[in-house]
């Protein structure tokens, strides 16, 4: 193998899943910047393994051990980009941690991306899953990213447009994206801030705590005491945040939910269609606090499960496989889930 990479053989991944799931990697490499990367492309027994692209662990489930090599990325390094008539650009490292980022614009004056205050994962992970929270989504304040191929070793810049953002997607959980390794982010945040409280949670929230005007850090500071309020910290009960992805239905499909479940939690949608809350529907279904052996659901949050402690991927799987066949059956929605499954 090629001299210059740390490669360390059997690793435990135990500690790089917020989950806690004890998995194991045939290799481990902790990458620090693309000439790691190049590296690995160029040894021909690295480069022949299976890959698994490594971030915070915080939105993956080790259904077992993975029989390849594991490229941890934890480059480092954010700061102001450049600007624009209308936005000031922030670039931040691939391993960047998520929130800390979140936190580092706020200090710096800068609003944008206090609704995705506390999201566990890095920064590098973020446009995969274009992560959302309370009305904010990475594509809106999103301006562009780099990335390393893997199979070719170049090194190139992608745009909001090549990254094709759906919700909670993009091009790289998709066959386009295959081999597309992210080292950095760009984000674009507007000069001409206004906060965002079409969520009205935050927007009670605040409005109860004497805060009529926010600033972007007064919004963040709340985002982060509701997500603290109603989700597990993942240092003391294993998760993965949100484990099912709110579903959409069509505007016909919602309207005959609604005769049946009036109390029914529903937001309409640009199309004409609607989106559920998934929590909702598993909160109805009584799965809200009930466990199958070390998996559980959340007590506070039905969206998150959990490992009480010496859970196996595949426990989770099996709580997660019966909780959409009572959502299926009760209400005809099939739940898709967040995770990645390795």
């Amino acid at each position: 193998m090629h001299p210059n990479l740390a490669i360390t053989p059997d690793y435990s991944l135990r500690q790089l899943n917020t989950f806690g799931i004890d998995a194991r990697a045939r290799a481990y490499l902790k990458v620090v910047s693309t000439a790691d990367l190049g590296a690995v492309l160029a040894d021909p027994v690295l480069a022949a393994m299976p890959r698994l692209v490594l971030g915070g662990g915080s939105n993956l489930l080790f259904t077992g051990d993975f029989d390849g090599l594991v490229l941890h990325m934890c480059m480092q390094g954010r700061g102001i980009a450049g600007a624009t008539d209308s936005h000031t650009l922030v670039r931040a490292a691939a391993g960047e941690n998520w929130h800390g980022l979140v936190q580092w614009t706020l200090a710096q004056g800068l609003g944008g991306l206090e609704n995705l205050s506390l999201i566990p994962g890095t920064v590098g992970a973020a446009p995969i899953q274009n992560i959302g929270a309370y009305g904010t989504e990475i594509k809106d304040v999103f301006h562009s990213l780099t990335v390393f191929d893997m199979a070719t070793g170049e090194t190139r810049a992608m745009d909001a447009a090549a990254c094709r953002f759906g919700y909670r997607d993009s091009v790289f959980k998709q066959s386009g994206g295959a081999g597309l390794v992210i080292v950095d982010v760009t984000f674009a945040l507007p000069r001409a801030w206004r906060a965002n409280l079409r969520y009205a949670e935050l927007a009670q929230a605040l409005d109860q705590a004497g805060v009529r005007d926010p600033d972007p850090q007064q919004v963040g500071d709340m985002v982060v005491a509701i997500r603290r309020r109603k989700l597990p910290d993942p240092a003391v009960i294993g998760n993965a945040g949100s484990f099912f992805k709110n579903p959409l239905v069509t505007g016909e499909h919602c309207a005959r939910l609604l005769a049946a479940f009036p109390a029914l939690v529903h937001h309409a949608q640009g199309d004409g269609g609607e989106k559920l809350a998934a929590g909702w529907l598993i909160d109805q279904c009584g799965w809200k606090g009930r466990r199958m052996g070390q998996a559980g659901v959340y007590e506070k949050q039905a969206l998150v499960l959990v490992n009480h402690g010496g859970a196996r991927g595949a426990d989770v799987l099996a709580l997660a496989r019966a909780i959409q066949a009572d959502v299926a059956e009760r209400y005809g929605v099939a739940l898709e889930t967040e995770p990645v499954f390795v």
